[in-house]
């Protein structure tokens, strides 16, 4: 069973065994936004969803707090997103960073295929009812490392996404807002011409006051199978 240890701001710290995870997709909150973007990756051979938002159901094996994602190939790629985690009841709810490490050519052939990689959950994390009303002036950021070099490559806040709030009405009706339960919210838009396809990933969710959760790790290319 996987296991987080969040750095809860004001708090002890907790550790949460995860039992069941979700990835939010086509999730941001302005929906003629999450059309064309829909319209766009059909473009590109991405088989568009039944449904927006989408929630994709995974391993919970898949959630971690590793400091590197092995890969079997050179087109995968991060995405900057806030990890909801529920505690030791349905009241007890936090947020961190996350980062949904994707595979880009599974997700021609399939959305939930290219997600079987890594969910990367950052080290530190915040009440969710003691954030609420000011959840949309964080920030949320991520950086590529090519070789000594790191860049921006997405750069705005959960107010684009749709809330915690309402992933947690929807977990509630399915029944799974249930301890151990961890959903991403689905990303942030990249930056235009930065490359994606990178040697590392960082992501950086930070408060008003200055205190932030970051989730970060390097990519590992595996080598050729042995024939």
């Amino acid at each position: 069973m996987t296991v987080l240890e969040l750095d809860v701001v004001g708090e002890a710290s907790r550790t949460i065994e995860v039992g069941w995870l979700f990835n939010a997709g086509y999730a941001g909150r302005d929906s003629a936004a999450v059309r064309r973007h829909v319209a766009e990756l059909a473009d590109l051979g991405v088989p568009a969803p039944d449904s927006v938002p989408t929630l994709y159901p995974l391993s919970s094996l898949l959630a971690r707090q590793d400091d590197r994602v092995q890969v079997p190939h050179g087109r995968t790629s991060g995405e900057a997103e806030w990890a909801l985690a529920v505690g030791g009841s349905p009241d007890d709810l936090l947020v961190a960073a996350a980062c949904d490490h994707t595979d880009r050519e599974l997700e021609r052939h399939g959305v939930a295929w290219s997600k079987q990689s890594a969910d990367i959950v950052g080290n530190r994390a915040w009440r969710w009812d003691r954030v609420a009303d000011g959840f949309d002036d964080f920030s949320l950021r991520a950086w590529v490392t090519h070789g000594h070099d790191e860049e921006l490559i997405s750069d705005g806040s959960p107010a684009e996404l749709l809330s915690p709030g309402y992933w947690i009405d929807r977990l509630d009706e399915a029944g799974m807002l249930r301890p151990g339960t961890v959903l991403l919210s689905g990303t942030i838009a990249m930056i235009e011409g930065v490359d994606q396809f990178a040697d590392g990933w960082r992501v950086e969710l930070a408060d008003t006051d200055g205190n932030t959760s970051t989730a970060a790790y390097r990519v590992e290319r595996l080598s050729e199978p042995w024939e």
